[in-house]
């Protein structure tokens, strides 16, 4: 795996947009031989990727920030290892690694950090706590009316480990909670204690409509036009899962029209999200640049493991690999 006539010793740290990656663990366990180095602006065109990287050895990229298609993958000629943070990345093209000799292996990551930051927006469009503080900065006082959460029905679409857990906490506040997912079973809502219904009935019925779904050609574009034509104009959309999840300009068109209410939205379909983009300039739309996974502990998780995966590799007893299944489907494997 680690050849004789080269140990791998350089190291690229992707989209440490903060600028605070190298403090989140220590890196100098890899050894005073391993250099690393972070980028902190995205790098976007696959060119400028494959230019930049192709004297790396070893990339730590942050989960489906940058892609890492076949095509990319073939032009990084040094590359032997690749860590995401997360235990999965739709964005990388595992199979072409593997036939490449390149191996893929990932990290855990905390699911409270998204979940809490859902209940975020979902309060901050409620309460309109964004718009009051800046409100109260230029002396204005009470300038809104909010909603209440209590009785309200909360939708949430995708049931896994995230929905799981937002839906506990609408419960606790005392929320009528109603679900669907295209796979979802009727045991598997009973177990959380909400109620499955149908994909419409829930646009229809729910005040609050939350999106936690993994993407895929299933799950793209599976809110719509349609979708949110079905919901109430007092309603809301969050989206913490993944932009395209939700249909981008079906959404703005809605938002403009006040279809709904609002939205609360943490993904986006191109991220960063362009300056000069629409949805920045939607009194109705509250922004999160994808927030979900930043916290110190999740960055303390992921890149420390990410270090673990490096020192395992280099000692040739690799952790945490993820390995190919089939096209779009991925297993992990602990050692």
């Amino acid at each position: 795996m680690v050849g004789k006539s080269h140990v791998p010793n350089r190291v690229a740290i992707l989209d440490d947009y903060q600028g605070v990656a190298l403090s989140m663990t220590d890196w100098s366990a890899l050894g005073a031989g391993v250099s690393v180095q972070p980028f902190h602006e995205r790098i976007g065109k696959e060119d400028e990727i494959a230019e930049r990287l192709r004297n790396f050895d070893i990339i730590v990229a942050m989960r489906e920030r940058t892609p890492f298609p076949g095509t990319l993958i073939e032009r990084l000629p040094s590359l032997k290892l690749l860590v995401t943070t997360g235990r999965r990345n739709a964005a990388i093209d595992v199979q072409t690694a593997a036939a490449r000799g390149v191996l893929v292996c990932g990290t855990s990551t905390f699911a409270t950090p998204p979940v809490e930051l859902t209940w975020g927006l979902i309060l901050s469009l409620a309460r309109h706590i964004p718009r009051e503080s800046a409100a109260m900065r230029t002396g204005a006082w009470q300038t809104t009316v909010g909603v209440g959460l209590h009785g309200k029905t909360l939708g949430v679409i995708g049931l896994g480990r995230l929905g799981t857990e937002v839906a506990r906490i609408g419960k606790a506040f005392g929320m009528q909670v109603v679900a669907w997912s295209q796979n979802l079973t009727r045991e598997a809502a009973d177990a959380v204690g909400v109620e499955l219904v149908d994909k419409d009935v829930l646009f229809q019925r729910a005040d609050v409509v939350t999106v936690h779904l993994v993407l895929s050609d299933r799950t793209r574009g599976i809110v719509g036009k349609r979708e949110l034509a079905l919901m109430k104009p007092t309603a809301f959309l969050i989206n913490t899962a993944r932009g395209p999840v939700v249909d981008e300009q079906a959404l703005i068109d809605a938002l403009r029209r006040s279809v709904i209410a609002g939205a609360g939205l943490d993904v986006f379909d191109e991220e960063p999200l362009p300056v000069d983009h629409p949805l920045r300039r939607l009194e109705n739309a509250l922004l999160t640049p994808h927030l979900g996974y930043v916290t110190v502990e999740n960055y303390r998780e992921a890149y420390g493991q990410a270090v673990e995966d490096i020192q395992a590799f280099l000692a040739g007893t690799p952790i945490r690999v993820i390995e190919p299944v089939d096209a779009g489907a991925f297993r992990t494997r602990q050692i």
